[in-house]
């Protein structure tokens, strides 16, 4: 199959998923709302086989100290397969499957595969990266570009976190656990009941954010965009929380985008 954009339908639904760049959602409407910053940088990009920054791009690796390329100096931030170009495995009216192979500068040979799923009130991402070689730690998270205002009032986010991950002035986590301070944020909080937010564009459109893992990234410091980002470890988790993909031991997360009219 080719690599241009697959676009899903369902109902007054449609999503538009962009292989070819870095197996982004590029565009999601609902009616004739785009909820999704346009852009080749924007949209809903995968954040695999890590999410947010690695500090100083290295991370330990077994016995032996891993170099990533510094994309937002000093720091490596949020993958690799955001740069690649994926397959398209399948297709059909509401569902698409993707796939990314691990190249250089990731050291382990490794597959991802993420399926989109379209309904008529909801988006369903399921990634899942497994081990072809030897085993490897790694992350998996997605990041989507809300836009801030669809024409109306600007949006406003409701979510309950138990807790604030301490942010230090390099912008990784400190290790220490705070109680959730007010925004604007560039944070990530623990929500161990699983990831819930809800976004609120008054008198247009609710759309709640949801994930059975416990960790998500709240970024709203741009004027034109705000971020929801749930994924499976903190920022720097490759060192601080390592979770280990093995051949027979993927590592697998689902989030779900569910919106109503109001």
């Amino acid at each position: 199959m080719s690599n241009e954009d697959i676009t899903l339908t369902a109902g007054d639904a449609a999503a538009r998923v962009s292989p070819a760049n870095g197996g982004r959602i590029s565009g999601l409407k609902v009616d004739s709302l785009e909820l999704l910053r346009q852009g080749d940088r924007f949209g809903c990009f995968p954040m695999v086989p890590w999410c947010g920054r690695i500090e100083n791009g290295r991370f330990r690796d077994g016995a032996t100290v891993r170099q990533m390329p510094l994309n937002s100096p000093p720091h490596a931030i949020h993958g690799t397969a955001r740069d690649g170009a994926w397959k398209v495995a399948r297709v059909t009216e509401n569902e698409a499957v993707i796939t990314y192979d691990l190249v250089d500068p990731w050291p382990h040979p490794g597959r991802v595969t993420q399926i989109v799923t379209l309904t008529e009130d909801s988006l369903t991402l399921t990634m899942g990266v497994e081990a072809t070689g030897d085993s490897f730690p790694a992350q998996i998270g997605w990041h989507p570009w809300f836009h801030r205002n669809l024409g109306g009032e600007d949006v406003t986010l409701d979510f309950k976190p138990a807790w604030q991950e301490e942010r230090g002035d390099d912008h990784l986590p400190t290790g220490r656990r705070i109680d959730p301070r007010p925004g604007p944020w560039d944070d990530c909080f623990g929500m161990p009941d699983g990831v819930d937010v809800t976004l609120t564009w008054p008198g247009q459109l609710e759309l709640k954010v949801t994930s059975r893992d416990e960790w998500v990234v709240v970024y709203d410091e741009q004027a034109e965009a705000v971020c929801v980002e749930p994924q499976t470890g903190p920022p720097n988790g490759l060192n601080t929380m390592p979770r280990l993909v093995t051949p027979v031991d993927p590592l697998e997360a689902t989030t779900t985008w569910s919106w109503q009219r109001l």
